[in-house]
């Protein structure tokens, strides 16, 4: 493995050999699709892309290493994305006016997708199908 620093004389430019590359988002964005995730935009966020599995949805926008996470993972509801909270003392999906029980069931669902998610974008998980 190379360490330090190496002069790319073709391209005139210094690099660090032990930094990490940043992640392509189209493979990225492959490995997800490969791995039966369902991509999708959305017209009121027009810079990020939608990632579901299920009602689990995330949205991603580009970063200095490749894709990252918007926020946190939620449940969808609709076209909408919900976000994990507590109404009236219990643990509720809430978008707006909308609620939908995050049930334990849902509450682990959406912590695998989020786990999941993560190991594709960081390129750990991307020949899972």
């Amino acid at each position: 493995m190379l360490r330090g620093c190496i002069w790319a004389s073709c391209l005139g430019l210094w690099f660090n050999a032990t930094s990490p590359m940043p992640k392509d988002p189209a493979h990225q964005l492959q490995a997800l699709y490969v791995a039966g995730f369902e991509l999708q935009t959305f017209e009121r966020y027009p810079k990020a892309i939608g990632v579901s599995r299920g009602e689990c949805l995330v949205m991603l926008v580009p970063g200095p290493d490749g894709l990252q996470m918007l926020g946190t993972p939620g449940w969808r509801i609709g076209e909408d994305l919900a976000v994990l909270t507590t109404v009236s003392g219990r643990p509720a999906f809430q978008h707006k006016d909308r609620v939908v029980e995050a049930t334990e069931q849902r509450r682990e669902a959406l912590v695998r997708f989020r786990d999941e998610v993560r190991r594709i974008l960081d390129g750990s998980g991307d020949q899972k199908a």
